[in-house]
């Protein structure tokens, strides 16, 4: 069954906003310096970002070798845990993943086999949402979405 945009828009933010208000994983710890390659891997290397208001950024990362992408929202100010979340979905492949839930310093890491496919991706940090759709698509142009509730 292929998802249309608008059911994926509708379910990620489904997906964002359940984060917003349950609590389901225990708080991440990392280093104030935490970087998308510590929490990815070092073999990803760092292809989009998009900033989540002052509070922090969703990094979207790739692997070559594996032709995975991973993505994980960072905090620019580790502390209290704090509701965040990170998602990837590959709309051609139907694949994808999400993690939520209350933390100190990072969301994810969330990854999906992505190499030849355009991605969706995106996070949130306390109320502040970020999603891009249609992204790393070669001359396509991608889709930002910022919202605050």
């Amino acid at each position: 069954m292929r998802f249309s945009r608008t059911l994926l828009s509708m379910g990620a933010v489904a997906a964002l906003t359940a984060g917003s208000t349950a609590v389901l994983a225990s708080p991440a710890s990392a280093a104030p310096n935490t970087t998308p390659q510590k929490v990815c891997g070092s073999a990803y290397k760092t292809v989009n970002s998009a900033p989540v208001g002052s509070l922090g950024t969703v990094y979207l990362t790739y692997n070559s070798a594996t032709g995975r992408n991973c993505v994980a929202t960072i905090r620019s100010s580790p502390g209290t845990a704090v509701d965040m979340s990170a998602y990837l979905y590959v709309p051609d492949t139907e694949q994808g993943d999400s993690d939520y839930g209350a933390f100190t310093s990072y969301a994810g890491p969330v990854s999906a086999y992505g190499k030849g496919h355009c991605v969706d991706w995106g996070g949130n940090i306390k109320n502040v949402y970020v999603s891009v759709y249609g992204s790393n698509c070669a001359a396509l142009k991608e889709h930002r979405v910022t919202s605050i509730r």
